[in-house]
C-alpha cells in the first residue's frame, strides 16, 4: 500500500464484536474476563496488553515498515525503555546536537549507573573507528536534529555498526515516518515522541520504539511489561486519529517551512538558517537522498546575539505561540537555549552552537502568508 492507504488502514480492522465500529474504540479497561484460570479471550491485564494500544502499536510499526511496535507513555519512557536493552558498563555513542531532555537522561540518570555516552557530531562518520571500543553497544542519532537540524547520514552509520555488532538507533520524531524511514536504511529501532507529529494536535504525549528484530522485540516487550511505563488507551485512540492526517500534514508543514525559510534568509535582521532544504545547508544533498521532503522545523540566528530583543521579538508574535514541544497543527515558537535546552551547561550549549540569538520554529498548517506577515511585523517593531 501506498503511505496515504496504510495510515488509514495499515494494523487496523473494524470492530468485530459486537458492534462493527468503524474506529477502533477505547478500550477503557484495566482486566479482562477469564473462560477459567490462565485462559483468556487475547488479554488479561492492560499493563501487559490493551486492544486499543495494539492497534496503535500496528499502525506505528506499519508506518515505519517495522515488525513491532511498542507505545509508551511519553517519548522518553521509549527511551528509557531502549536504554534498558544495555548493561552498566556499556558505552553508547551519541550525536551531540539532540534533544535537551535525551541529554538529560542520559547525562544525569544513566550516567549514575555506570553508562558512558560520548557525544560527538556524526554529520561526518570519520571519527567513528576512533570512538568505537570494545564496549560500544549502541550508536544514537537524531536527524534532522534538535535544534540545529544538522543531518546524518543513517545508511552511513549503519553499514558501520553493522560491520562492529553495534546496534543503531534513530530519533525519527522530526522527520516522521512520512518523510523518512531509518528501518529501511539498516537501522535497528526507530524511536518516536509521538506527542509530536505522529499525534499532530497537541493534545497528548505519547512514545513509540519500532523494530524489525524479534529478539529486540521480546526485549522491548519485556521491558514495556515489566517497568510499566504505558500510554493510556485515550491517548493512543487519540494518537490513531491524529495519524488519519499525517501524509496531509506534512506535506503543508514541509511548503510552509520552506517559504519561512526563505524569507528569513533573506531577511536582514538574520543571521543564518537551518532547514535542511536549503542549498546552503551542509549536509542538503544527504537529506535529499534520505528524506521524502525536509520537514516543518526551521531554526534560525537573530544577528545580534543578545537576549533582551529576542525576547522581545518572540513577545511580539501574534499567531506564532511561545511554548515547548512541536509538530502541532498550530504554528509554535522557542527559545532553545532557556527552554528545551535550558539543562545543558554554558559550555555545551556553546559546543553546539544554541546561543541566546538562536530560535526554533515548528512551523504548523496555517496560511503561510500570515506567518510569514507575522514574522515580518515582529522584526519591524525591534528597529
Amino acid at each position: 500500500m501506498k503511505f496515504g492507504t496504510k495510515i488509514i488502514h495499515s494494523g487496523l480492522q473494524p470492530d468485530q464484536k459486537p458492534t462493527g465500529a468503524v474506529i477502533t474504540p477505547i478500550y477503557q479497561t484495566s482486566t479482562y474476563i477469564q473462560k477459567s484460570p490462565g485462559k483468556n479471550l487475547g488479554y488479561e491485564y492492560s499493563r501487559s496488553s490493551n486492544p486499543t494500544r495494539k492497534a496503535l502499536e500496528q499502525n506505528v510499526s506499519s508506518l515505519e515498515n517495522g515488525k513491532y511496535g511498542y507505545c509508551f507513555a511519553s517519548g522518553m519512557a521509549a527511551i528509557d525503555c531502549i536504554l534498558r536493552l544495555l548493561k552498566p558498563g556499556d558505552e553508547i555513542i551519541c550525536s551531540n546536537d539532540i534533544y535537551g531532555g535525551t541529554f538529560r537522561l542520559f547525562n544525569q540518570i544513566y550516567t549514575r549507573q555506570n553508562f558512558k555516552f560520548i557525544f560527538s557530531d556524526l554529520q561526518s562518520t570519520k571519527e567513528l573507528k576512533n570512538l568505537c571500543t570494545k564496549k560500544t553497544k549502541m550508536i544514537w542519532i537524531e536527524t534532522p536534529s534538535n535544534p540545529m537540524m544538522n543531518i546524518i547520514d543513517i545508511k552511513k552509520i549503519t553499514d558501520f555498526s553493522q560491520k562492529h555488532k553495534i546496534l543503531t538507533v534513530v530519533d525519527n520524531t522530526f522527520a516522521s515516518p512520512y518523510l523518512q524511514t531509518p528501518l529501511d536504511l539498516g537501522a535497528d529501532i526507530v524511536t518516536h515522541s509521538a506527542t509530536k507529529y505522529l499525534g499532530g494536535h497537541s493534545d497528548l504525549v505519547l512514545g513509540a520504539a519500532i523494530t524489525n528484530k524479534k529478539y529486540l522485540s521480546d526485549k522491548l516487550y519485556l521491558i514495556q511489561k515489566s517497568c510499566g511505563g504505558i500510554p493510556g488507551p485515550m491517548d493512543c485512540f487519540l494518537t490513531l486519529r491524529g495519524i488519519k492526517t499525517l501524509h496531509l500534514r506534512m506535506e503543508k508543514h514541509c511548503f510552509n517551512a520552506k517559504k519561512i525559510a526563505l524569507f528569513l534568509s533573506s531577511h536582514k535582521m538574520v543571521k543564518e538558517v537551518f532547514w535542511p532544504g536549503l542549498k546552503t545547508h551542509p549536509n542538503h544533498r544527504v537529506a535529499k537522498k534520505q528524506m521524502k521532503g525536509f520537514g516543518g522545523m526551521v531554526s534560525f540566528k537573530l544577528k545580534k546575539n543578545n537576549f533582551g530583543i529576542v525576547k522581545k521579538f518572540l513577545s511580539n508574535l501574534k499567531i506564532f505561540t511561545l511554548a515547548e514541544s512541536l509538530g502541532g497543527v498550530e504554528s509554535l515558537i522557542s527559545h532553545p537555549s532557556s527552554m528545551t535546552h535550558a539543562s545543558l551547561s554554558a559550555e555545551l550549549k556553546l559546543k553546539n552552537k544554541i546561543t541566546d540569538s538562536l530560535v526554533r520554529i515548528s512551523v504548523g498548517i496555517e496560511n503561510h502568508e500570515d506567518l510569514i506577515n507575522d514574522l515580518s511585523k515582529s522584526f519591524n517593531k525591534l528597529k
